[in-house]
């Protein structure tokens, strides 16, 4: 009997995964155990293996391709068993159809039923800069009943940069309003409607915009409206009797260089003048070159001075966010936006430290960075200070009676943060050993899911890049992080003196809702201790 394989939640926090590469092709024999795939999570490349025997029938993601969690992955069964029922309805129904229905209410905000008479056009609430998410009616410039041309401003539409004019594309009679001046709306809302005088629009009205109008006809309307919002008609002066369109940046560009509009070609969209156009077209050089006194160009040329009109064209290019990349962004505009950050800052004496690793360092087959010796401290002064080493929850604050500290660690797409668990346990060396180890398993993405959970704190240090002070984000649920920076020689006084000493500043950021000031300025001043005096944590 065939076996419907899903995409796998390889993480706590995993949500869909891409898949990296396919180990098997379709037609392979697969045995229980045997390697399937490789697997893209948010937070590491790890490979997915099977737990059934059989021929594998179906791929159902392709390589690069990312699905949700529980979308169908891969079909096994029985060689030549008839899967067509299983395809017809992917992954079975209970676990695909939620994210059918979500992506059908992401594609049709807009309520839907209604037909659309012929020649009866609707026009929709258009987003009209990369950031809107809906707009106010500042003002009608027509009014129901009007009769309507194409190329006539319809509304000034206020958006979250500024008030635009709104440009019908269409011919007809204005036979609805959908939104009065001064009312707010989210994009896509029905704006209004444009049809032969006297045609009954009373249930599209009822129903918004129609169903049957979203698939083709809403990306071209949508992409009508926005360029109709930010591109208005200009009156020819050429005598031509024509008219010409241009955009708003357009027309005030030229009317500050006192460029003639309907001398310049447009190459935006039906012809439009758009700002390229205006900023490439030089006529003063024209003009110069033909008509202007020799004394002129002697003037110019004693000068020195050649006046400067960039031009180019802006240019972006997308690149498709990583799983990594992803979870990064949400869980850290989680934490920043729901628990209350402080940040204490301290100046560090590292003499002390800086002799000391060099006699640490002449052991044989020892080796302890600078960073080791933070985490070391890290950890002795979380055993005097545990209401650092807490979690908040709604109902409770939980003291964690074990310390296990997460390294920070950067990686091609992202960070990464391996915990060393129980780190209060370990000695300078068998940090340093097993921070090195954690962190080449990151950088090449071999961490696995349990390496990477249970951190009570957080440790990130950019002294390497030279970084002098620093602020982090928590990583949840830890209620602090130690940002550590470079060590810098500087003048420093001691016993009176000005000396070349060599300090280290570290900012400590703090959950307010589970440690106070007071809380972490003693923590800071433990931490120092340790530091300054490395020889007290080998105690």
């Amino acid at each position: 009997m065939a076996t419907v394989i899903n995409m796998p939640r390889l993480s706590d926090t995993m949500e869909e995964g891409v898949v990296a590469k396919w180990l098997v092709k379709v037609g392979d024999k697969v045995a229980e155990g045997d390697m399937l795939a490789e697997i893209e999570t948010d937070k590491a490349t790890m490979e997915f293996e099977s737990f059934y025997e059989g021929t594998l029938l179906h791929i159902g993601v392709e390589e690069g391709e990312t699905a949700p969690v529980d979308q169908l992955l891969a079909i096994i069964g029985d060689e030549g068993e008839d899967i067509s029922s299983l395809l017809k309805g992917g992954a079975p129904a209970a676990e695909t159809t939620p994210v059918e229905e979500k992506a059908a209410e992401v594609a049709t905000p807009a309520p839907t039923g209604a037909s659309v008479p012929e020649g009866v056009e609707i026009i929709t609430m258009p987003r009209l800069s990369d950031t809107m998410e809906e707009g106010t009616v500042a003002t009608w410039l027509k009014k129901v009943g009007d009769a309507v041309s194409e190329g006539d401003i319809l509304a000034e539409i206020e958006t979250d940069k500024a008030t635009m004019e709104f440009e019908s594309f269409y011919e007809g009679t204005l036979l609805h309003i959908g939104i009065e001046e001064g009312k707010t709306a989210p994009v896509d809302s029905l704006l209004a409607i444009i049809g032969p005088a006297g045609t009954d629009v009373s249930a599209i009205k009822e129903g918004g915009v129609p169903s049957q109008a979203t698939p083709e006809a809403t990306s071209t309307e949508e992409k009508k409206e926005v360029v109709t919002a930010t591109e208005t008609a200009v009156a020819d002066t050429s005598g031509s009797g024509g008219r010409i369109f241009a955009s708003p940046l357009a027309k005030k560009i030229a009317a500050d260089k006192g460029i003639d509009l309907s001398k310049i070609k447009g190459t935006g969209e039906n012809g439009r003048v758009v700002k390229r156009d205006v900023e490439s077209y030089t006529p003063s050089q024209t003009v110069e070159k033909t008509t202007a006194p020799k004394e002129a160009e002697n003037n110019t040329a004693v000068s020195g001075i050649q006046a400067y009109t960039p031009a180019g064209e802006e240019h972006f290019e997308e690149v498709k966010n990583s799983q990594m990349r992803k979870t990064i962004a949400k869980r850290l505009s989680e934490s920043k936006f729901t628990a209350p950050h402080y940040y204490l800052t301290i100046e560090v004496d590292m003499e002390h430290a800086i002799a000391s690793r060099k006699n640490i360092n002449q052991l044989p087959d020892t080796k302890v960075s600078f960073n080791d010796m933070v985490v070391k401290a890290c950890a002795m002064a979380l055993r005097k200070h545990p209401q650092v080493n807490t979690q908040w929850t709604n109902t409770t604050t939980k003291y964690a009676k074990h310390i296990s500290i997460g390294v920070a660690v950067a990686v091609a797409d992202g960070l990464v943060v391996p915990v060393l668990p129980f780190t209060d346990q370990m000695s300078l060396t068998q940090i340093g050993a097993n921070v090195k180890d954690l962190a080449g398993k990151a950088r090449n993405k071999k961490l696995t899911p349990q390496e990477m959970e249970g951190s009570t704190f957080t440790v990130s240090n950019l002294g390497m890049f030279g970084i002098q002070e620093f602020t982090s984000i928590i990583n949840q649920p830890n209620s602090a992080i130690l940002s550590v920076g470079a060590i810098v020689e500087k003048p420093v006084v001691k016993e009176g003196q000005i000396v070349v000493g060599n300090t280290m500043k570290v900012t400590l950021a703090c959950d307010h809702r589970t440690v106070d000031g007071a809380t972490g300025a003693q923590f800071l001043q433990t931490l120092k201790q340790y530091l300054e005096n490395p020889v007290t944590m080998l105690a």
